[in-house]
């Protein structure tokens, strides 16, 4: 591939750009130049999605998008970008006009989500000593306690914001799913990538903290989309 493009990473909740570190590296392995990794605010679907489409804008040639949890919404919002050539979900949310991450969750509840708290600003927290259990459990005890210290959490508000022209009916999509995860249920991922009409989907043995646990997997997959969109 010649013109490879620009790869934009957007990360989801209890977490911010770091959590693609490993992610980030195997794509400069793999000859990628311009990669960037957005640090969101987590304070509102609306935000987010602006916060994301600013560096999108600012970039000179094609972009492909890349979403993580929470991160895939925005992606969906923010995907409308005429300079955006695809999208992909990494074990994410890909809400339908008027649907929110908060809705979806809903309808296969995942295993951690007693786990969740919120404290006395309205921030949702994943409690620390559930972190590793609920988030990444196929990663380091060790490596678990620092994702766990250094956790983002959002507004409780941003799990009800609905998205609103979701930018995968226009754009070609991929996504991986995670088949042991317990933040967002697989049946749910099942769903949401059988409706995307994804141009592929692949499944991992894996925890929610794909780009932790399985980085060269994670970057293969985005690769494989950049070749695609490329062509």
């Amino acid at each position: 591939m010649s013109h490879k493009p620009t790869i934009i990473l957007v990360h989801g909740f209890w977490g911010g750009a770091a959590h693609w570190g490993k992610v980030i590296l195997e794509l400069a392995h793999r000859g990628y130049q311009s990669v960037h990794a957005v640090e969101l605010p987590l304070t509102s679907l609306t935000e987010d999605a602006e916060r994301t489409r600013k560096m999108v804008v600012q970039q000179k040639g094609p972009v492909l998008l890349v979403g993580h949890s929470y991160g895939g919404a925005v992606i969906t919002e923010a995907g409308d970008q005429p300079n955006v050539a695809g999208l992909v979900y990494i074990a994410a949310f890909a809400p339908d006009a008027g649907e929110s991450p908060g809705g979806i969750t809903q309808q296969y509840p995942p295993a951690a989500m007693a786990n969740i708290e919120p404290d006395s600003d309205s921030y949702l927290w994943l409690k620390a000593d559930k972190f590793h259990e609920s988030f990444c459990q196929d990663i380091s005890l060790e490596d678990a306690f620092v994702l766990a210290a250094t956790q983002k959490a959002p507004l409780a508000g941003t799990f009800g914001d609905v998205a609103t022209a979701p930018a995968w009916r226009k754009k070609p999509s991929w996504y991986q799913i995670s088949s042991e995860d317990r933040m967002i249920a697989p049946e749910n991922q099942a769903a949401m990538s059988a409706r995307l009409g994804a141009r592929r989907v692949m499944t991992l043995e894996a925890s929610h903290a794909l780009p932790q646990s399985k980085p060269l997997e994670v970057a293969a997959f985005i690769d494989e989309a950049a070749v695609a969109v490329s062509k």
